[in-house]
């Protein structure tokens, strides 16, 4: 029993020993150093030429994104002319209705006097009467009774017509009103994704590239202003401003810093027709809304006649305008995230110059 006693305590010893000699090595060993996280090497700059490709993808999405705010404006402008023919037709429908029920109102009326008189016609009456004036004044009556009845039933059957294609018309208009806010949908869709994706490719670039970029877009508008005016586009203009454009300039440039935003029309922002449009309208010229209904209602002239207040439209599709100031410079609201400024007239491709006042 002794030994079996021992044997147990020796082996409890040896255990002690063990794990006080783990122990002790354990805080006895050297904690090592943190070691510092492996930061990424920053990423090469772009070169020019890659950001000259940026550059033009940026430009082209900006250009797609006002191609679609015209589209915008245009339906914006529809849905509202529609919407007040709409009230218009609505008034109508309520006065055809209120005219009809007056008119339905005296014809009852003149049931009610037949009624009165025996039900019977005026002819008949007459025939019954001894009376030779009272026959003549009875012709007479039945005459312009006659003549009363068909006017009215002709008033009635007409306002009648008129209600129905009042209704017809209202229906038509909302039916046009409801394809105007389908497009107005679609074109906000393209506007929004056009943009998004403009700022995204912006986005990834570093500050020192935005800069560059920059410079870039700068050098590309001068380059074609130079391209320009070297063609002599400028050799015979000279033209003064009216009466009405001069009023126009100066509204135009009195926004210069104001940021573009599509769809706006002031007075804290413009789109770049928003500006020129309300410019008109400030010298008391309304002109269509859009860029491209500019181009296409308003007389067009030779670019060597254009004067101070004539608009320039650009690109192809002339999703873009600006307004001729003198001196070959044009003041625009060129694209989101950029001001209403002063630019080189011939910095855009061209399609042509309208007046609003000729």
């Amino acid at each position: 029993m002794n030994r079996r006693h021992c044997a147990t305590a020796a082996i409890t010893l040896v255990c002690a020993l063990a794990l006080l000699t783990s122990t002790g090595q354990a805080a006895a060993a050297p904690v090592p150093d943190p070691v510092p996280p492996v930061s990424a090497a920053p990423a090469p700059l772009r070169t020019t030429a890659e950001l000259e490709k940026v550059r033009e993808q940026i430009e082209t999405l900006y250009r797609k994104a006002g191609a679609a705010t015209d589209a915008y404006n245009l339906a914006e402008e529809q849905t509202k002319k529609q919407s007040g023919e709409l009230v218009k037709l609505a008034q109508a429908i309520v006065d055809g209705q209120t005219q009809i029920a007056a008119l339905k109102d005296r014809a009852g009326a003149q049931a009610r006097e037949q009624y009165r008189n025996g039900g019977l016609p005026p002819g008949a009456q007459l025939a019954l009467s001894n009376d030779p004036k009272l026959f003549l004044d009875g012709i007479n009556k039945v005459r312009q009774s006659q003549q009363a009845s068909k006017s009215l039933l002709a008033e009635l059957k007409q306002t009648q017509q008129d209600l129905e294609t009042y209704t017809q018309d209202a229906s038509a208009n909302w039916e046009k009103l409801e394809t105007g806010r389908v497009k107005q949908a679609k074109a906000k869709k393209k506007i929004d994704a056009q943009i998004k994706a403009a700022k995204e490719l912006e986005s990834r670039l570093e500050e020192k590239e935005r800069e560059q970029l920059r410079r870039l877009e700068a050098d590309a508008a001068a380059q074609a202003q130079s391209a320009w005016l070297s063609s002599g586009a400028l050799k015979d203009v000279g033209g003064e401003a009216s009466a009405a454009g001069a009023t126009a300039v100066a509204f135009a440039m009195a926004q210069i810093g104001k940021p573009y935003v599509w769809g706006a029309e002031g007075p804290g922002s413009y789109d770049c027709s928003g500006l020129t449009s309300q410019a008109w309208l400030a010298a008391k010229r309304p002109i269509p809304r859009t860029s491209q209904e500019q181009w296409r209602l308003l007389p067009r002239i030779d670019v060597q006649d254009m004067r101070p207040g004539d608009l320039i439209i650009y690109h192809a599709d002339a999703s873009h305008v600006g307004m001729y100031v003198g001196d070959g410079t044009i003041v625009h609201a060129p694209r989101p995230g950029r001001d209403v400024t002063l630019a080189g007239a011939g910095s855009m491709k061209i399609l042509g110059v309208v007046r609003p006042d000729r």
